[in-house]
């Protein structure tokens, strides 16, 4: 088929590797030494659209640790090679960096992102399913 559907994979999968970094975030605004992290976007994006070329891999889920001992650790063991960066701004008194109302305009920016995606990839699937039916 086409490479649009390659590129628009890559997509879907970089917006969703960079939700759950950015939910993780959220979810420890009130942590103290909890550092925030988001996706380095052109490394992690380029990686993405190579890996769906190859079909055979995914990007793994991104990278947590367990900064306190009453964390949920988490289920799998994700690979080193998702590109997610500490962010680098100044913290609070605790030494916890994370800003609610930044990951918030993050979320919502990284929302509009994957509806774009998926709304390319719908059209381009209605389009394809059209020239199916009239050949």
């Amino acid at each position: 088929m086409s490479d649009i559907f390659k590129n628009l994979e890559g997509h879907l999968k970089f917006s969703s590797l960079r939700h759950g970094v950015i939910a993780s975030n959220i979810a420890n605004v009130d942590t103290p030494g909890y550092r925030a992290h988001d996706v380095k976007f052109s490394e992690t994006l380029s990686q993405a659209l190579k890996l769906c070329t190859t079909h055979r891999h995914h990007i793994p889920p991104p990278e947590l640790s367990n900064t306190h001992s009453r964390h949920i650790p988490s289920p799998e063991q994700p690979s080193a090679s998702v590109l997610i960066e500490p962010v680098e701004q100044s913290h609070w008194g605790d030494q916890n960096n994370v800003e609610l109302d930044m990951e918030v305009a993050k979320m919502t920016e990284n929302a509009v992102f994957f509806q774009a995606a998926s709304t390319l990839l719908s059209k381009n699937i209605s389009m394809y399913k059209a020239a199916m039916r009239r050949s």
